[in-house]
Order: C-alpha cells, then structure tokens, then sequence
C-alpha cells in the first residue's frame, strides 16, 4: 500500500485525508454516494440534528448572491432518534469518518439529544453552537463566552464521543469564545458558521426571507473565515477545523498554513457535486510537486 501524504488524526480518529463534508450541505450521504465517490472523502458531517426534529422555516430557503448564498433552512431534519436507528449505519457504511451534527434551541434539547447519539457509531459529534437559546431571548449560545462554556461543558459531560464545537463568526469576540469552550472540555473546534446577512427583493419591497435575516456562505466569506480561523488557532491548543466559502485546494492549503487541522467543505458542492474529490486530488498533487512528506507539516506555520 503506498504511503499516503494526507492521512492525518483528529482527536483520535483517523481521517484518509482533511476534506470532510460540512454539515447541512451533504445530507447523510445518500444522494452523493449515488453521484461521486464518497468513500474517498476524509469525512462527512451529517445534516445538523435537533432532539425532536423539524420541518424547518417556511417561505423563500435559498437566495443566490454574487460569489456566495443566503439560506433560512431552518434545521430541517428528522430528529436524532431517526439518525441513530436509520441514517448512522449508513453513514458507516460509505467508509469516512462520521460525524454527527446536533443542535438545540434550549440546554435539555442539547443534553437528551447528546445521550441519545451515545448510542449512535459515531467518531465525532459536532455541537452546533449557533442556535438561538430560548430562555436567552434567542441569542445564539455560541455569542458569549459564558454560555458557549457552559453547554459545552454539560454536553461534554455526558457524551461518549470526542466533541467538537462549531464557532459562530457572529460572535463580538470569537477567540474568547474559543478559548472558554477549550476550558470547558472541547476536545476540538470548527469554524466558521454563516455570517448573518440579508436579501431583499426589489420587485415586492420586502425581505427574501420571511426570517429577514439568513446565513450567508460560499466563496465571498473565505477571507473572513480565513482570518477567523487564524486568530482562533493562535489562541487555542486543541484542533481546528476551518471552514467557510472553500472552493479549491489552494483554498484549503491556506486554511491547513493557518492552523486548520481539517477543513470542511459545503456550499461549492451545490454548484460543482465533484469539488471535494478535486480538492483532494489538488492536495495530493501539491505535496508531490512540492515534496511534502506529510500535509500536517505545513499546519499552523502562518
């Protein structure tokens, strides 16, 4: 078997190369693995999960912009207990490593459903940070650092599985964000999480979105997240996982030159299915020109 230069580990788990496919972007893979093939990805990340489940938000989802798109998804999927008894087989059975994405809009959403993953063959569990905290007027958890600290620590409590904190880049101070959930037991984290935007249709003089307000990701927020990712890298010790508008492998070398241990790749693969497996194929054919041993070795040298 010939040695392959971008094997790494991450937090324990072996990965056959960084590119994992982000969350809310690949669904549990069925639809790809009929299309491309998905076993030569280094992971994926599952549709984000909620205890209960969702329909998701009503209206206008998806707006196009230049260089980038809005979504108002919503977190729909089919709940945690349907991905541990219907979808976590299979996810296992597409050969990379799995990675289960779960959200919450209350701490018990969070606690029942990371028990309920214990059950699930899962190599990491990813906790979505982002969503709006009911009892905290719907800020997002991720927002201060104080309770960014405190779900991560109760989740990290009770859950099996490595655990894996998703940044908000609408955090005020996102690298004391990072820091506290480090304190508070994350064995890693990713980021970033869209950037909240907005879009307006001019024809009916009313926001896109019935939400006003949507996720802006794709290839316009990449040196925002680039910065983003650098500055948290510097300031924790644990790994990182970049992510936000990577559209190449020369984009993925320069979240991997800034800390990056991983990166995760989604909304380019609405536009070009086979990016991921062209990302890898361009980091193998830039450690060979550039006699690169082993693509860790660049990591975090910026």
């Amino acid at each position: 078997m010939s040695y392959n230069p971008l094997s790494l580990e991450l937090c324990g788990v072996s990965l056959k190369n960084p590119v994992i496919a982000a969350s809310g972007t690949f669904g549990f893979g069925r639809e790809y693995a009929e299309r491309m093939e998905v076993s030569r990805l280094g992971g994926i990340c599952g549709k984000g999960l909620t205890l209960r489940g969702s329909a998701g938000n009503a209206g206008e989802r998806v707006y196009e912009t230049r260089s980038s798109m809005l979504n108002s998804i919503g977190l729909e999927n089919p709940g945690v207990k349907h991905f541990v008894e219907h979808e976590a087989a299979f996810m296992r059975s597409l050969g990379p490593a799995v990675i289960a994405n779960l959200g919450g809009h209350s701490e018990a959403d969070y606690l029942e459903g990371a028990e309920l993953l214990n059950e699930a063959d899962i190599d990491l569990l990813e906790l979505n940070i982002s969503c709006p905290n009911v009892k905290a007027g719907g800020m997002a958890f991720g927002i201060l650092p104080e309770t960014a600290a405190d779900i991560t620590r109760r989740v990290k409590a009770i859950s099996r599985h490595p655990l894996m904190v998703k940044l908000s880049p609408n955090a005020p101070d996102l690298t004391a964000v990072a820091r506290a959930c480090e304190e508070a037991g994350a064995d890693a984290l990713s980021l970033v999480n869209t950037f909240l935007g907005m879009a307006i249709d001019v024809k009916r003089r009313r926001p896109v979105f019935d939400n006003v307000y949507a996720g802006l990701s794709g290839p316009a927020i990449f040196p925002l997240a680039l910065r983003m990712v650098h500055q948290v890298c510097k300031s924790v010790s644990i790994p990182v996982v970049g992510m936000g508008g990577i559209a190449s492998a020369e984009d993925a070398i320069r979240m991997i030159l800034a800390g990056a241990r991983a990166v995760q790749v989604g909304t380019m693969t609405f536009a070009s299915p086979n990016t991921l497996l062209e990302i890898i194929d361009g980091l193998s054919a830039w450690c060979a020109k550039e006699r690169i041993s082993n693509l860790q070795e660049i990591c975090g040298i910026i």
